[in-house]
């Protein structure tokens, strides 16, 4: 799992600069024609990790409830992002995926609830939802890379 674990540090990564980058206005800015923002796409990431990986593995998240609703699937920006929740996301995008490598190599991943993605994906294992999350993280890449290019 080395290769999953050093292709999410380099998609964090990619998404770090891209916050590094953009004012608090921008981060929240929605575009036309776009459903979300930036701020909301790098907070997805980070609350889908999380439940992919250790909610449907019976353990418990490292982000908050709060986040997870504001985050989760299904859902869009209802009001802006302050400056406070921003350096909470952007302490979340490393301190999730650092602690997450641990975890695995102390083999805390023990069970796995069968989850049916969107895209038709089934996931059977915390392998197989490292790998999704992956492939997650790619599509909001995209995203993101097309937002900012519009704030």
């Amino acid at each position: 799992m080395t290769s999953a674990f050093n292709v999410n540090t380099t998609s964090r990564n990619m998404i770090s600069k891209i916050l590094e980058k953009h004012t608090l206005e921008q981060l929240n800015k929605i575009p036309e024609g776009f459903g979300n923002n930036l701020i909301w796409n790098i907070a997805h990431v980070i609350v889908t990790q999380q439940l992919l990986v250790y909610k449907l593995s019976g353990l418990p998240i490292m982000v908050s409830d709060e986040l997870v609703e504001k985050y989760k699937k299904g859902t869009k920006p209802e009001q802006a992002a302050t400056q406070d929740e921003v350096d909470e996301i952007k302490s979340l995008l490393f301190s999730t995926i650092e602690k997450t490598k641990e975890d695995y190599e102390n083999g805390i991943f023990k069970n796995y609830t069968e989850y049916p993605t969107s895209t038709g994906f089934v996931l059977n294992s915390v392998q197989d939802a490292l790998n999704f999350n992956n492939f997650h993280e790619g599509l909001h890449i995209g995203i993101l890379m097309s937002i900012r290019k519009l704030v």
